[in-house]
């Protein structure tokens, strides 16, 4: 990317009730609405046929209520998150250990239809099998077909077509790379995000991450800058790769999977959301099954929804085996109101420190410059 070329994010945008405005790096948050969106209002909207893109992107900026009513600075009370109901655990040892699941993705192909095999070639090819062989029943679904169909018609095929070329990001070879840096059974923490970049070079499958070489994002600069406050030893880098992340098993899971460029939120409503919210129903069943002495099965893991949109995702998730919090987006329109001093990445490692012990924590100030897929 030529050095002089200015790096559009989707969280630069202002917001579509106001006159269209580019703010600068330094623009305040109180150029934001002031107005809270509800998560329930948002669901509604979200279900109207006659909502728009731009209430999607207000979505994203909005945020959610706070875990449980509580401000946001509150110490969270890690007993009362710990604990699972008779009905919980019941459900718990009826579900099949994750390493017991017998899946193999040759038979798996074979099963496949003529246009199948054409179709979900990259989900085969791409795909971590941790993943695919819980999902494997999802892909073949109506729904899923007719999104493949529409990338295929795309020119979204195998993975070693070009992302310049097909003007839809990220590169074919990345959709699924959260799924091969993090396998499910070593999930500790989810964070949810909205679309890929829209960039030339900037999305590479890892939701607020970007490769190497390509500026920091604004809203991962307050991310880095929240880190900074609950962690005063941590010296944020100058680069946006958050594989290291991604490897310690934190999911960093966008709800579209693929956009067209330059073109916020192109994607959605195509098929990828409702894929997505089953990658959370697998989190939810099997997320940690690996950690300590899990056996196999999902004892709860965390989830950092930030913005209404992403609290919508973890509204339906049971809070007894599962620490969910939310906040304000951590985008410059609103990082201010809720983001800034929300102490997630502290509650986040306490209550996995508790369920889980020491080796169950996310170092969240190791993150080095190795290179990611682009």
């Amino acid at each position: 990317m030529a050095p002089t070329e200015r790096v559009v994010y989707l969280e630069d945008l202002d917001s579509p009730s106001k006159a269209v405005q580019q703010p600068s790096e330094n623009a305040t948050p109180g150029a934001a609405p002031t107005s809270t969106v509800a998560v329930t209002k948002d669901v509604s909207d979200d279900n109207a046929s006659s909502a728009k893109r731009q209430r999607t992107l207000m979505d994203m900026f909005s945020g959610g209520a706070p875990s449980g009513g509580a401000p946001p600075n509150k110490k969270i009370k890690i007993t009362a998150a710990r604990s699972i109901s008779t009905h919980s655990s019941s459900s718990l040892n009826a579900l099949t250990p994750l390493d017991a699941i017998e899946f193999s993705v040759s038979q798996f192909q074979q099963s496949l239809s003529d246009e199948e095999k054409k179709l979900l070639a990259l989900e085969c090819e791409t795909m971590g099998t941790s993943w695919l062989k819980v999902l494997h029943d999802e892909i073949r679904k109506p729904y899923f077909i007719e999104l493949k169909r529409f990338l295929y018609d795309a020119g979204v095929k195998g993975p070693n077509d070009s992302a310049p070329n097909l003007k839809i990001y990220p590169a074919p070879k990345n959709i699924y790379a959260w799924s091969k840096l993090t396998p499910l059974g070593r999930v500790k923490v989810v964070i949810i995000g909205q679309d890929p970049y829209h960039g030339p070079g900037q999305a590479h499958g890892l939701c607020f991450s970007v490769p190497p070489g390509v500026p920091v994002p604004p809203s991962l600069r307050n991310i880095y800058a929240e880190i900074k406050q609950e962690y005063p030893q941590f010296e944020p880098p100058k680069h946006g790769n958050l594989t290291g992340w991604a490897a310690d098993g934190v999911l960093l899971l966008n709800t579209c999977l693929t956009v067209r460029a330059g073109d916020a939120g192109s994607h959605s409503r195509k098929g990828w959301e409702t894929f997505t919210d089953k990658v959370v129903d697998a989190v939810d069943r099997y997320g940690g099954a690996n950690l300590d002495d899990a056996g196999g099965r999902g004892r709860g893991i965390v989830f950092l929804a930030w913005g209404a949109w992403a609290a919508k995702r973890v509204s339906k998730l049971d809070k007894t085996k599962h620490l969910i919090l939310t906040s304000a987006h951590p985008s410059p329109l609103s990082a201010s109101r809720g983001f800034l001093g929300n102490g997630h990445f502290k509650k986040a490692n306490d209550w996995l420190r508790e369920k889980y012990g020491d080796d169950g924590c996310v170092h969240w100030c190791k993150l080095s410059a190795r290179r990611g897929q682009d």
